[in-house]
């Protein structure tokens, strides 16, 4: 008979940033458990709950005992276990005792005994004694205790705490204190264990608005009582959606929009059981402070949702999501958050107000006190190195030098203003704030803000010419000097962001069709570690690395491994064309020549592979057989014009000019032979086959297309 099942722990509050995780984890191990032993069906919908005091799992479905399990085990060669007069052995009766079993070796082989039965049959080698029987089922309350336990242990906690129970002198180890667990089978308890605690049915409602215990009535009530008569919504995932609708509704009711990122809906809908919004505001001369500053502020100090009038400017209102139905309307909540957030927004204004008074240049000498990394040396020594950078891709790409100088000189100092100080993710957003309050050049200010782009996956790109070279410059600098001292990632380990900043790179160069070779951007950045003690160049690492980054990069956008290997195989130095590379790959794909051609491309390369350094170019006086003469004639029909259409950048049309070549290629390889003991000829013959394969993979190496 299945039934529902609920497990629940009640606890301290739960740290905000990890309810979610732990609450999915906690129901998925317990499904995983139970689903192992064969507990669960098919038909089994696993439910996770977890609220500020809470973490819960309710499961469907689940069997009061898990079915009995057939089994076949080999116990002994037949030759080990019977002696020269048929009976058995001492060794085989002392494996029967061993197994509880002895009584069998009375009964006749194959005689059933319950559900046992000894037989003989053979293991693919020799006759062999096998036992099969049936291994009884399991009760659910001993898999649920192996479920939790399993469970809990593998629960992602972020910090351990340790705690005494109340016997005073048992210590537990968990996210927080736990105090009570409920283990429930439909209406029926399930006395199991977990923290020292003992399974009843009891739970707790609202801690200020429905008091005292509550009595689950049983598996499938769970929710709708501590929803009803709790005032809790347990499910996360609900609690979070209606965060969100009452944060839009009210923000309507006032013609605004809400800044609602998906961080702070989690950590709000980790912080309340029972969400009420209500709308409160600050002084208007607030506002003079940047919008950044300040919704950082309400966000992170506060974990209010800031809004936005119809034009898209700042409000000085805002949203806050309480606990607790205030039987005054909220009079008192609105007005003490006010007064709360006017002293936060005071101290962003008092930072705005202060940093105004020293110029960005003037803070330059103080990043010489901020140490970058103890073998790279200050942040100062770091942003000459940037500049040196950022000035020679100007050059390379015929952007003002000057302003890039300009801006790179400048990109690190709003590390040493307070507002940065007190808001990290403000880096940049205030570098341009405070250039421009300090005069400088639109294109010089905007460039400080996007030398961070991307930031992360699928961010913006900087949009200005100058902002991409300081950009590139940054990640250029991180990349090579970590490289240079050995500090590359490791599995899932990368504390410097290394593949962010290489997947920033190759976006740049790509989607803004920036036509600077790889190797000509790693030199330039390599010289500037010049005279840095511990510095050596990883030019071939970083290489890999990248085109490592750039593999996964294109994958993401859609291409097959197949396409990708193809181009990036070839290892391109030229980034910004490896999109037109793909287009004309799989182009090329669509010819009804194209898998000859690329079969034929990779049998050419293993035939060359043996030969060894085989120079591309042959004598076409010495094409003998009528076979190879067809398809020298026909390489050299093709050349010129596939030549011309590479070097004009149509690469989908130079491997669309390969076509003609499949069936003088077939034909050469069914009636020519090329290792003929003829040296002068042999060479001649690989020496076509190197030009011919030169030609096909200008664009990309078509043998990669292959299976």
């Amino acid at each position: 008979m299945k039934q529902s099942l609920l497990v629940e722990l009640n606890t301290e509050e739960l740290p905000p940033r990890a309810l979610k995780s732990l609450s999915e984890a906690f129901a998925a191990g317990i499904a995983k458990g139970l689903r192992d032993r064969q507990f669960l069906s098919a038909d089994s919908v696993v439910t996770s709950f977890g609220a500020p005091r809470r973490l819960a799992a309710h499961i469907t479905h689940v069997l009061n005992r898990s079915p009995d399990k057939p089994f076949k085990q080999k116990l002994m060669p037949l030759s080990v276990a019977r002696d020269a007069a048929s009976s058995w052995t001492l060794a085989f009766l002392k494996k029967l005792e061993a197994m509880g079993r002895r009584h069998m070796a009375d009964i006749p082989v194959g005689t059933q005994e319950g559900a046992d039965c000894l037989v003989v049959e053979s293991d693919g080698k020799a006759d062999s004694v096998f036992l099969r029987a049936v291994e009884p089922g399991q009760t659910l309350i001993v898999a649920l205790q192996s479920a939790l336990d399993e469970a809990i242990a593998s629960l992602p906690i972020p910090k351990v705490m340790s705690y005494q129970l109340e016997d005073g002198t048992t210590t537990v180890q968990f996210v927080r204190p736990a105090h009570r667990l409920i283990a429930m089978r439909g209406h029926e308890v399930l006395p199991v264990t977990a923290l020292g605690l003992q399974a009843g049915t009891t739970t707790h409602g609202h801690r200020f608005m429905a008091p005292g215990d509550l009595p689950v009535h049983s598996a499938d009530a769970y929710e709708k009582q501590l929803q009803e008569e709790g005032l809790i919504i347990a499910s996360f995932a609900k609690r979070r959606a209606r965060i969100a609708e009452l944060v839009r509704a009210t923000a309507a009711d006032l013609g605004a929009t809400p800044i609602m990122p998906d961080e702070l809906l989690d950590e709000v809908a980790a912080l309340v059981e029972w969400p009420v919004v209500y709308e409160s505001g600050f002084e208007k001369e607030f506002l003079e402070v940047p919008a950044e500053c300040l919704i950082l502020t309400m966000q992170q100090n506060q974990k209010y949702f800031a809004l936005r009038d119809k034009a898209g400017r700042l409000m000085n209102r805002f949203l806050l999501v309480s606990h607790i139905e205030a039987t005054d309307g909220g009079a008192a909540i609105r007005a003490g958050n006010a007064r709360v957030v006017r002293a936060r927004l005071a101290d962003a204004k008092f930072f705005f107000d202060q940093d105004r008074k020293e110029s960005l240049e003037s803070r330059i000498p103080g990043l010489a006190h901020v140490v970058y990394h103890n073998k790279l040396g200050s942040q100062l020594e770091r942003v000459e190195r940037i500049t040196g950078i950022a000035v020679a891709l100007a050059r390379e790409l015929g952007v003002d030098a000057a302003h890039v100088g300009r801006a790179a000189r400048l990109a690190k100092a709003d590390l040493r203003t307070l507002m940065v100080g007190e808001f990290p993710e403000l880096q940049g957003v205030m570098g341009e704030v405070y250039a421009r309050h300090d005069g400088e050049t639109a294109d010089v200010a905007t460039a400080i803000r996007e030398h961070y782009q991307p930031r992360f996956a699928g961010d913006a790109l900087p949009a200005t010419r100058v902002g991409l070279c300081v950009a590139l410059a940054d990640k250029l600098e991180t990349l090579v000097g970590l490289f240079g001292i050995g500090e590359k990632p490791t599995g899932e380990r990368d504390p410097f962001g290394l593949r962010r900043h290489a997947l920033g790179v190759l976006r740049m160069l790509m989607e803004k069709s920036l036509p600077l070779p790889l190797p000509r951007m790693l030199a330039l950045a390599q010289s500037e570690f010049a005279g840095v003690k511990g510095f050596k160049g990883a030019d071939a690492e970083l290489s890999e690395f990248l085109y490592d980054r750039l593999r996964g990069l294109l994958r993401d956008d859609g291409y097959t491994a197949h396409e990708v290997e193809a181009v990036v195989a070839q290892s391109p130095a030229r980034i910004d064309i490896v999109p037109s590379q793909l287009a004309a790959v799989r182009a090329f794909m669509e010819l009804p020549e194209a898998e000859s051609l690329a079969a034929a491309n990779k049998r050419i390369g293993n035939i060359l592979k043996k030969a060894d350094g085989v120079p591309a170019s042959f004598d076409a006086a010495l094409l003998m057989e009528p076979a190879e003469r067809s398809l020298g004639d026909a390489f050299a029909a093709v050349q010129p014009s596939a030549e011309r259409l590479y070097a004009s950048g149509d690469y989908t049309g130079m491997l669309r000019a390969l076509a003609p070549l499949k069936l003088p290629v077939d034909r050469f390889f069914d009636e020519v032979m090329v290792n003929v003991d003829d040296a002068q000829l042999r060479a001649n013959r690989l020496g076509l086959l190197a030009a011919l394969r030169a030609t096909m993979n200008r664009v990309a190496d078509i043998s990669k297309l292959t299976a």
